[in-house]
């Protein structure tokens, strides 16, 4: 095996590990912390963590014009992402809010077909449809009250859509600037927005278990910077459309991790659920284009 090949197996597995094990860390974080102060210290780490690497990389600062762009995309892809999906994750287990996220292509393809002109085919609106069927699945799983899964699920695809919106919108910026310091702006953006959940969240953090303070650190540090500089690699490498297939496979390592962790062990009906969500979305994502 070349060693480029080598480099890109590894990069492409520590951004689906990173990113699959955020799920069950936030469960276990919420334990200690509310939900926005949670995402908050998130990104604060996060951000913190980026600026030293914009530092010693010399990575310039932004474009004034490009500010508003950079502070919309950071307020739906990290400020919205996370906050939505810790409230969700109150609500369902993390391996079925791995499974909601796996949306964020669908999502995106349809906001590409509305407002960038891209075309969205009959098969791409078929799976689409089958996704929901597939998340109405995952509804019906919920050991909880069905208003409080109900709740969880729109959570999550709240953050799915947010998240949808970042990478659907950032293309012009992408070119300009590039992977790496577009990630590190947006996500510095994001923690901008959270700064007034800071106070709450010091609380938190003085009241809680060494367990969710390092899964707090662990959040902030490994799936919130490392994935996307590993990313950033396996594009470069690659191309973004083998690179993003680890959308499609972080949920099933998410809920092996979830089992591990946390004991979680989802229904049949949930894997159902998820199992059609996922054929759905490839199939939405496939010929959304087409």
């Amino acid at each position: 095996m070349h060693d480029k090949t080598k480099y890109v197996l590894l990069s492409f597995s520590i951004t689906i590990l990173l990113w699959a094990s955020a799920f069950p860390v936030i469960k276990l974080a919420l334990e200690d912390f509310k939900a926005e102060n949670l995402s908050a210290l998130r990104l604060v780490i996060g951000a913190f963590l980026l600026i030293i690497i914009g530092v010693i990389k010399q990575i310039k600062l932004p474009e004034k014009r490009d500010l508003p762009v950079i502070l919309l995309l950071g307020f739906c892809g990290f400020t919205v992402y996370h906050t939505a999906l810790s409230f969700g994750e109150h609500f369902v287990s993390a391996g079925i809010a791995s499974l909601l996220v796996s949306t964020t292509p669908m999502f995106s393809a349809i906001l590409a077909t509305l407002f960038l002109k891209h075309h969205f085919s009959k098969s791409a609106w078929f799976g689409s449809s089958v996704a929901f069927i597939g998340v109405a699945f995952i509804s019906l799983s919920s050991k909880s009250e069905l208003k409080a899964a109900l709740l969880g699920i729109i959570l999550v695809l709240v953050a799915s859509f947010g998240e949808s919106i970042y990478f659907v919108f950032q293309s012009r910026l992408l070119k300009k600037y590039g992977f790496l310091p577009l990630t590190i702006y947006t996500i510095i953006s994001g923690a901008i927005f959270s700064v007034i959940f800071l106070p709450s969240a010091c609380n938190d953090l003085f009241s809680a278990s060494t367990s969710s303070v390092l899964s707090v650190l662990y959040l902030g540090i490994f799936p919130t910077v490392i994935p996307y500089i590993a990313l950033a690699y396996t594009i470069q490498e690659i191309g973004v459309s083998d690179a993003t297939l680890s959308l499609y496979l972080t949920p099933a390592v998410s809920l092996l991790l979830a089992y591990v962790l946390l004991g979680e062990i989802p229904n049949l009906i949930a894997l159902t659920g998820g199992t059609i969500t996922l054929i759905g979305v490839g199939i939405a994502s496939k010929y959304s284009s087409s």
